[in-house]
């Protein structure tokens, strides 16, 4: 199936994935609305994008239901990137995950059924799978006990994603991420770490005891991926319930001790590493983390960049542009 030019609406717009998504969908032609409420997006990682006419951009929060409906008007696909993803923070503030996740999303599909809007591509995460027991993890594995309330938001947005296909038809897409790194990156570990190491090139603290493993992906992968599945074949079209799950990630996982040395080796130091102990950092992180992508791999997709590659241009672009650390507390 070739594309066909749309007027997409992102949320998240402004965001590590949004603001990418805004550019992969301008270079190809569509009209993008860019709906952001700027708590943690960029303006900034949209000034290429804002030399198209073909943009728009508004100051809106998903809570806002009013400005929501009228934002989306004329739209025929959404792109939902907006999020909280802060899963350490989320025993903190209980209920934001479920504000900014689970209610912002029942918002956006009211919004896209009073507007016959029938297209939605939904960021998910690897959180959302708990601590599954299968590895590599595929989409139909037991969903087993959630671990953050983090996870839990975002599998309750799948449940109503899915609900509205089955129940009005709607065309939906939810995509599993790993970690994602590259360019515009903004909220992980690798900006944890750089921003410890140019603080005090001499000592880095890690939470854990460095055995975690997670496989990462590069984010123009991760679009690759998407724009596969959800603009060239449609592949929800052609299921029961047109509505598709995919797990997307580099096909390989390191330990975060390799990926600390990675890191080390790209700015040029030896620091002293200084443990807290145990096989995760936080309630919430899960020590292994490694999804089946056959699935996705099945469409024609096939990732680039591997992992260590992925963190060391991570590293070169946090470098470049340290104004990013004071955005971020």
């Amino acid at each position: 199936m070739k594309f066909i030019k749309s007027k997409a609406f992102v949320t998240g717009g402004a965001g590590f994935i949004g603001s990418n998504i805004v550019d992969r969908l301008l270079s190809l032609g569509h009209s993008v609305v860019v709906y952001d409420n700027f708590s943690t997006g960029q303006t900034n990682f949209l000034d290429n994008a804002k030399k198209n006419i073909n943009l728009t951009i508004i100051n809106g929060d998903l809570l806002n239901q009013n400005l929501l409906n009228s934002s989306i008007v004329d739209c025929n696909i959404v792109y939902h990137m907006a999020a909280n993803a802060d899963i350490r923070g989320g025993l903190e503030k209980p209920y934001y995950d479920i504000e900014q996740n689970t209610i912002a999303t029942f918002n956006l599909l009211e919004s896209m059924r009073k507007n016959n809007i029938k297209r939605i591509i939904f960021a998910s995460s690897a959180a959302a799978l708990g601590e599954p027991e299968i590895f590599p993890t595929p989409e139909l594995s037991p969903t087993p006990v959630q671990t953050s309330l983090y996870g839990a938001s975002k599998m309750a947005c799948e449940g109503l994603i899915s609900s509205y296909c089955e129940g009005y038809g709607f065309e939906g897409y939810v995509f599993r991420f790993v970690s994602l790194l590259g360019s515009r990156y903004q909220h992980g570990h690798v900006f944890d770490f750089v921003k410890q190491l140019k603080e005090n090139p001499n000592k880095l603290k890690v939470l854990g005891d460095g055995s975690q493993r997670k496989s990462y992906m590069h984010i123009s992968d991760c679009i690759d991926a998407i724009f596969i599945a959800a603009e060239q074949k449609r592949t929800a079209l052609k299921s029961k319930h047109n509505y598709e799950v995919y797990h997307l990630g580099f096909p390989a996982y390191i330990k975060l001790s390799d990926s600390i040395d990675f890191i080390c080796d790209q700015m040029k130091l030896k620091p002293e590493l200084a443990f807290s102990g145990g096989d995760r950092g936080w309630i919430g992180d899960n020590p292994f983390v490694f999804l089946d992508v056959s699935k996705a791999q099945e469409q024609g997709w096939r990732p680039k960049y591997d992992i260590e590659f992925s963190i060391r241009e991570t590293v070169d672009w946090l470098n470049k542009n340290d104004w990013i650390f004071s955005t971020r507390t």
